[in-house]
This record gives C-alpha cells, structure tokens and sequence, in this order.
C-alpha cells in the first residue's frame, strides 16, 4: 500500500495494528513529520471480513481461549476500527484534513502457505496456535482445513475477502494550516492503494 516513506511527498506510513499504544505512535508521528507533511496508516477493519477471521474460526472451533497472558491495549489506548473511529484518532493526535476510507480485497494464497505463518508461531494469532502443545495445534489445523473449504477455488486456491481502513491526515503549518492546496487526497493519488 504505497511507498514506505518518500520525502519528496513528505509521507510517512505506518501500521497501527502493531504497535502497543497508538496515540502515542501516532504522536510520535506528528512530531517527526515537518509542517504541511502527511501522514498516512492502515488498520485491519472492525468487524473482520470473513478471509480475515478464518484462522480466528478454527481456534474458536477448537475451543481454545485466548491465554491470559497474551497483550492487549489497555483501555486509554485503544480506538474504534472503524472509519470514523481512525478518523477521530488522526484529528486527536492534531492532524488536520484528516480523512479515511476503506480498501477491500481479495488474498490470493494456498492453505498450506496460510496456515503457515501461525503454525510458525508469528503474530498473536501463532502464539495461541503454538502455545498450548502440539496436540492443539493439531487440533486447530483440523478446524482450519476444514473451515478453509468454504474459501476455497476448483483449482486449490485460498481466496480469502480482506478489509482495512486507510487514513490520512496533514501535519499544520503548511498549505494545510494556510487552507493551500486541494482537499486531503484530491487530484494528487498520494493516498490511492492500487
């Protein structure tokens, strides 16, 4: 989605699924993009798509609870995953011409590629795959594949429906401050994820 980071644009984005207290993150963001800068980040959408709560599915299906121990954010930190939810956290954090849309998509994958990543213990979603003994585990991957089924092409294809949020927002004191410029993403294509 977009480049990294491009100075000549004065864009910076990020991620703020993966990080522990996103006001601050974003905070931090503000603080290290010059006036007039843009700021530019993704979340996974609320409620999931379907694709997405797939391997959320299986361990549900194979009665596995998420372990105690395993980080959440605490209350202060966390916002709505939703379009005005993300909105609102960009004009909290002092971002101006701040605006978002979603952005849905179809993963194309394998189901052994799929189920790769959490039998691999990566993200939350491994640590509970992987955390409670290999019998679990397998335990899962039954629910998985059979779950997989309903996503899956005559040709053994996972497609599997995505969704997030994209939002944006201007750091004041440049055209955003002095009302320059065209509306946050009109004409320019900084924010288009194709």
């Amino acid at each position: 989605m977009g480049t990294p980071f491009d100075d000549s644009e004065r864009r910076v984005w990020a991620g703020s699924n993966h990080v522990g207290r996103p006001r601050a993150a974003l905070a931090e963001l503000r603080r290290v993009t010059r006036p007039g800068g843009r700021i530019a980040l993704t979340v996974w959408a609320t409620p999931p798509a379907p694709g997405q709560a797939l391997l959320g599915r299986a361990v549900q299906a194979a009665g596995v609870p998420r372990p105690p121990h395993l980080p959440t954010l605490a209350p202060e930190d966390d916002f709505p995953r939703t379009a005005d939810g993300l909105t609102g956290l960009l004009r909290g954090a002092g971002l101006v011409r701040a605006g978002c849309r979603p952005l849905v998509w179809d993963h194309r994958t394998t189901p052994e590629e799929w189920w790769h990543g959490p039998a691999a213990g990566v993200a939350t979603i491994g640590r509970i795959v992987t955390g409670q003994g290999p019998a679990t585990t397998e335990r899962i991957r039954r629910h998985f594949t059979a779950l997989a089924a309903e996503f899956t092409e005559p040709d053994g294809a996972l497609v599997l429906p995505h969704a997030a949020l994209l939002a944006y927002g201007e750091v004041a004191g440049g055209d955003a401050e002095a009302g320059g410029g065209a509306e946050a993403g009109a004409n320019r294509g900084d924010y288009d994820a194709r």
